[in-house]
């Protein structure tokens, strides 16, 4: 009897299915947005849903979203538990995957719309903060903050200009090498400056 033929273990390997090759260097790249970009704007989905539950009821109402968002927007402003909030964000997240691009585009329209009030005072606390520290440093710019209203806020001009004698003399008082003091004639012009910004 002649004796068998062995079979490299090429030829045996050729005959198992080993499935496809791997994806080499050279291979082109996978249709659609990568796994990082698609984690990413999941995060900014679910972010972009616990805005909304934070937004009132009238505005929640007022968009253009199904029944079942609706109720689970609710469900998030009724939750107090840390962990409970978190799944009911992760499931909010899950709902704003499927909504329509107009639908979006209200839920983001509306956020935006509750951020602009702050982002307005926020420019307002850091324009007060400029000219009150414009006031402390030069006498001109007092008298021409003055001179564009005589009577700012109610309060007179020789009041503003002793509140900064004041707070420059308090700036000076510290030590050498130590940061300016900032005491009650400092904060109340910065409360001046802002009431006046306010009105404009």
């Amino acid at each position: 009897m002649p004796p068998m033929a062995r079979r490299s273990r090429r030829d045996s390997s050729s005959s198992i299915g080993l499935g496809p090759a791997p994806r080499g260097i050279d291979a082109p790249p996978e249709d659609g947005p990568s796994r990082t970009a698609r984690k990413r704007a999941s995060d900014e989905l679910q972010a972009l849903g616990e805005q909304v539950a934070a937004l009132p009821a009238g505005t929640i109402a007022a968009l253009p979203l199904p029944e079942r968002f609706a109720d689970a927007l609710a469900e998030a402003k009724r939750l107090k538990s840390f962990g409970a909030r978190r799944r009911q964000a992760q499931y909010l997240g899950k709902l704003m995957r499927r909504l329509d691009e107009d639908a979006l585009a209200a839920v983001r329209a509306a956020v935006s719309a509750t951020r602009a009030p702050s982002a307005r005072q926020t420019a307002l606390l850091h324009r007060a903060e400029q000219v009150r520290d414009a006031l402390l440093d030069s006498d001109a710019e007092i008298e021409r903050w003055l001179a564009e209203a005589p009577q700012p806020t109610g309060v007179d001009a020789s009041r503003l200009r002793a509140l900064i004698r004041e707070a420059r003399s308090e700036a000076q008082s510290g030590r050498p090498g130590e940061a300016p003091r900032r005491g009650r004639a400092y904060r109340e012009i910065f409360a001046i400056v802002r009431a006046r910004l306010e009105r404009v």
